[in-house]
């Protein structure tokens, strides 16, 4: 019996593959967190989006603060990472980059993307499920853990976007 192997770029031509977010966890110096009124949904998110083709993860968080606010922050540790699984409107997974943003002393240095965006505000922990949809809620807090421990980043993976984490 002979095995016949598939050679390397077939092989990883077969492979499943995955869309790629990348975020940024900004507060103020009081703790309150940085959330962004996207134009095209009815919740707030963070600023970042999707990456771009063969684009590092950290790469695209810095690309994405600095078309949607303005600036040109460093991009810090990863704080978490998630794995959301297709729903209706994606047949891929997503793996979403949360990555430490920094303080923001003076928010007047933000300048939104207006073709994308409507507003900004910053929003106490507490509050940040009356903004956030609750898999993205969840992946924050767990981004404010992480980043106060300094214990490394989280994984939060969650079977759809309508689960709570595990």
């Amino acid at each position: 019996m002979t095995t016949t192997f598939l050679d390397a770029a077939e092989w990883y031509d077969s492979l499943a593959t995955l869309y790629g977010t990348a975020a940024a966890l900004i507060t103020s110096p009081s703790g309150e967190v940085l959330l962004v009124k996207p134009n095209y949904r009815d919740q707030w998110s963070l600023p970042g989006g999707i990456l771009e083709k063969d684009e590092p993860p950290h790469e695209g968080c810095a690309r994405e603060v600095r078309e949607e606010i303005g600036l040109s922050v460093p991009v810090g540790p990863l704080l978490t990472v998630a794995w959301i699984a297709p729903d209706g409107l994606r047949t891929r997974p997503l793996v979403a980059f949360l990555f430490d943003g920094g303080v923001l002393a003076d928010p007047s240095s933000i300048v939104l993307q207006e073709s994308e965006l409507d507003a900004f505000l910053f929003v106490p922990p507490s509050a940040l499920d009356e903004y956030l949809p609750s898999h993205m809620g969840a992946r924050v807090a767990a981004a404010l853990r992480a980043r106060g421990s300094g214990g490394g980043a989280a994984y939060v993976p969650l079977v759809s976007p309508t689960e709570a984490p595990r």
